[in-house]
């Protein structure tokens, strides 16, 4: 099923583009009664309060009242929000902004787009806030714990030509990682294989046996610092869930900060993020031919990571 198209006329509220509720299973004597009961998450008295800011809208943009009639594939449209979010670590840095294309340089620790308990720290929003752009979608996605490059389409007609590039693997991405530098380990080389998800823990994915849907071209550039680490440059042909972070355990050379892997510290809802030891793997650059200028594009993080230049803290004792 295909999702309900947001009409025109709904704004952003605080870089909140509204969401959909699609009214069945009825009948339901007010807009409160369905929503209460479809969206269980917040209690009646919270919708109660949302109804009565004007944050819940019919499908032309007017606020409705909580006793408003409902009927059968009706839309609702309203605003997610949590009342305590964690505070950003720092926000994103704007690259690149025409009318077609914004690049981002995310931080660590920063999810793309909405969800679990960010909502306002997000990527997509801190982005819709901070340049006006309703229609702002990204074009990929990368980890939460991962820093560096996103690139998001500014228009509707445009994005499906950007999403072909990475969908027919017409885009060269370039990470950078820190992790042990290990002697036996003969590189460039390529590792590929079959991914799939964790059956008991849904956060994660592991490798198992069968025809690969993964792969990944690995070359260690040079030693850095003095407890036995190496910088290693990272090209994913493929985009499968940590698929990098994956592919260096099986390496025996898992990346410095990862809270997954080998070993999970804590959950993906966890706000135990330690904000001194983040993963190291570094989004570094996008290149790519232009869909519809034909232009070279290509754009390269301005960050660094902290293993890479000798800075990442030493184990606590």
């Amino acid at each position: 099923m295909s999702r309900p198209r947001r009409p025109a006329a709904l704004p952003l509220l605080d870089g909140v583009s509204a969401s959909c509720a699609v009214v069945h299973g009825g009948p339901w004597p007010s807009a409160l009664d369905f929503l209460t009961a479809r969206l269980p998450v917040l209690h009646r008295d919270e919708w109660a309060e949302r109804f009565a800011r004007g944050e819940v809208l019919d499908a032309q943009g007017a606020a409705l009242a909580a006793s408003a009639p409902c009927r059968e594939g009706q839309r609702l449209f309203y605003y997610r929000r949590l009342e305590a979010e964690p505070a950003a670590p720092e926000a994103p840095r704007v690259l690149h902004q025409d009318d077609t294309l914004v690049v981002v340089d995310k931080p660590h620790f920063m999810p793309v787009t909405p969800g679990g308990r960010f909502i306002q720290r997000s990527l997509l929003v801190q982005l819709k806030r901070m340049l006006g752009l309703l229609d702002l979608a990204p074009l990929h996605r990368i980890d939460r714990e991962t820093a560096g490059l996103v690139m998001l389409a500014v228009r509707p007609d445009v994005r499906a030509a950007y999403q072909a590039l990475f969908r027919d693997r017409r885009i060269d991405k370039l990470y950078e990682a820190v992790a042990p530098d290990v002697p036996a380990l003969a590189t460039p080389r390529t590792h590929a294989s079959r991914l799939q998800e964790d059956a008991q823990r849904f956060f994660l994915s592991c490798e198992v046996p069968g025809e690969p849907n993964s792969c990944s071209h690995v070359q260690r550039v040079a030693p850095v610092g003095s407890a036995g680490h190496a910088l290693y440059q990272l090209r994913p042909i493929t985009g499968q869930r940590h698929q990098l972070r994956l592919h260096m355990l099986a390496l025996s050379a898992p990346i410095l900060g990862d809270t997954f892997y080998p070993t999970v510290l804590h959950g993906p809802h966890s706000e135990a993020d330690d904000l001194m030891r983040p993963l190291q793997l570094l989004a570094r650059e996008l290149a790519f031919e232009d869909p519809l200028t034909g232009q070279r594009r290509v754009f390269r993080s301005q960050r660094q990571l902290a293993g890479a230049v000798g800075a990442w803290p030493a184990a606590a004792p």
